[in-house]
């Protein structure tokens, strides 16, 4: 009996555990923009804490769809922005992981716009995917 209930909990703990979705459908505007329809409410979306989850690893393309998604991104009142990739930090924890240690590595890129005072660090992770907006203090570009 006791066997019976441990089996049981255990299904009934693994039906109710949420499943990541790691295969959320991105638009594209073209080949190097992704479609963006909202702007971000949540000041800590982007940074090391709350990174922009735009996936592609397991497809190889990982590093486009970081850039796909900068290339949506526009300054406050529209602006054209530049980037560049500072580098990667900050290890996180995802299933995601091609190497199977379940730890992996943030980029950080710094953005600006012209006007601006100064670059702007957002924090994008290329294993996991989730709902892509335009991080507070951004416009989408028209």
């Amino acid at each position: 009996m006791k066997k019976i209930s441990f089996i049981g909990m255990t299904l009934l703990f693994i039906a109710c555990t949420p499943i990541r979705n790691t295969n959320i459908k991105t638009n594209l505007l073209d080949n190097n923009t992704f479609e963006l329809s909202e702007i971000s409410t949540d000041a800590t979306y982007g940074t090391e804490k709350n990174p922009i989850q735009v996936g592609g690893v397991a497809s190889n393309e990982g590093p486009k769809n970081e850039r796909r998604f900068l290339n949506a991104l526009a300054g406050p009142n529209g602006e054209a922005v530049t980037y560049f990739r500072a580098g990667s930090c900050c290890p996180i924890k995802s299933k995601n992981d091609p190497f199977g240690s379940g730890s992996v590595m943030l980029d950080n890129y710094r953005v600006t716009w012209q006007g601006a005072k100064d670059t702007v660090s957002i924090y994008i992770n290329m294993y996991d995917s989730g709902t892509l907006k335009a991080p507070k203090g951004f416009t989408i570009k028209k």
